[in-house]
């Protein structure tokens, strides 16, 4: 500590340079909270109370392929199973698509038991009862409201693709929930009636309510073990793990999210070391006062490691920061409904991106530093540099 006003004196010998340094380690530890955060949430964070009691069963070939109506008695005899409910994505076109503000998640439900599957969502009783009694009406998450200032009555005009047609809905209900909440929700009849009899019948996805999240892996295999020879096998799994198969369409998440964290680490650390090179260079006569002084190798080697530890401390400190503020902006965008429940100011992700930004400058700056503490005296007060 007794050496700390000399170390920050020496981080601002040349501000352009150390605020250029801190943008780059800023920007990168962003980079790297991003990624921290989403693997995060979808593949180490515990799923909360309500979505423990929550299965899903789709079509074990793909997502896409649908399955027959008739599977829901057979799912709701399973010992543990409390309620199902059909499930089916409707996509379509609200106002623009090429805007992203207009793209939200959007499904066909059965009203009577939206709410008792999803427990955690909060809404007064008689704006459900409304969106029971109308089968033209539609309930929507309180983000989506407010992204839109849809109020109750409005209508919502959506243009099918998958369900073609031009489809209107009366906003009969606006619910409140723990995470991001823009969603529309209507019933499924109301589509049911568009279509041809031979698309009647069939469900994209099946949402179980169980009575113990400790029975889930025995209802997951009992569901699907009651269809394994039939020609529409299924898949059973919780919903987190749900979450997590549906972002696995997108390939190898968890390898992509690993190279572009190694890839900006590696960057990172070669910018740092070549500033600190250039740093330590241009004081190397310095140095050798300070030796003549009576300044140790070892006082020496902490000034210029304190130096890089400082300017990457901030950088990574500024990183979190941003990192954090684009997260909760991912979490209130159109795409925000896909998402887990994320925690944005996460003490961990902090924790590891000020404490890479430190690695990377003590590492950075561990060369240079040492071959300074090492240099004779004469030679320090001989160089030209």
């Amino acid at each position: 500590m007794r050496y700390l006003p000399l170390i920050l004196k020496n981080c601002w010998r040349n501000r352009r340079r150390t605020v250029l340094t801190i943008l780059s380690i800023g920007v990168s530890m962003c980079l790297l909270g991003v990624m921290i955060t989403l693997y995060h949430a979808f593949y180490l964070s515990n799923p909360t109370p309500d979505q423990a009691l929550r299965l899903v069963t789709r079509n074990k070939i793909s997502l896409t392929v649908a399955l027959p109506l008739s599977y829901m008695q057979r799912i709701r005899q399973v010992p543990g199973v409390r309620e199902v409910m059909v499930a089916n994505w409707f996509q379509g076109t609200f106002r623009d698509n090429r805007d992203p503000k207009n793209q939200f998640a959007r499904f066909s439900v059965e009203p009577e038991k939206l709410f008792t599957i999803f427990g955690e969502w909060k809404i007064p009783e008689e704006e459900r009862q409304a969106f029971i009694r109308d089968r033209t009406g539609c309930v929507i998450g309180r983000d989506l409201a407010n992204a839109f200032g849809f109020k109750i009555g409005d209508r919502i005009h959506i243009v099918g693709d998958i369900y073609p047609g031009d489809f209107e809905f009366t906003v009969r209900g606006i619910f409140d929930a723990p995470s991001n909440s823009n969603l529309l929700y209507f019933n499924k009849e109301y589509i049911d009636q568009s279509l041809p009899e031979r698309r009647r019948g069939m469900v994209g996805i099946y949402y179980e309510r169980i009575d113990d999240p400790n029975h889930a892996n025995r209802i997951s295999q009992e569901i699907d073990e009651i269809y394994r020879n039939s020609p529409a096998q299924t898949k059973t799994e919780t919903e987190q793990a749900f979450n997590v198969g549906f972002l696995s369409l997108l390939g190898n998440v968890k390898m992509f999210l690993f190279s572009i964290s190694a890839a900006v680490m590696f960057t990172i650390l070669l910018v740092s070391a070549n500033t600190m090179a250039m740093s330590v260079r241009e004081r190397v006569r310095e140095i050798g006062v300070l030796k003549t002084l009576g300044f140790t190798p070892g006082a020496i080697l902490g000034l210029i490691l304190g130096e890089a530890c400082s300017i990457s401390l901030v950088g990574g400190l500024m990183g979190f920061v941003i990192s954090a503020l684009l997260i909760e902006g991912m979490m209130r965008s159109p795409f925000g409904g896909f998402l887990p429940a994320i925690d944005v100011f996460d003490p961990a992700v902090m924790a590891a991106c000020i404490g890479t930004a430190m690695g990377i400058g003590l590492l950075s700056s561990l060369v240079p530093a040492f071959g300074a503490s090492r240099i004779p005296i004469v030679a320090a007060l001989r160089s030209t540099d």
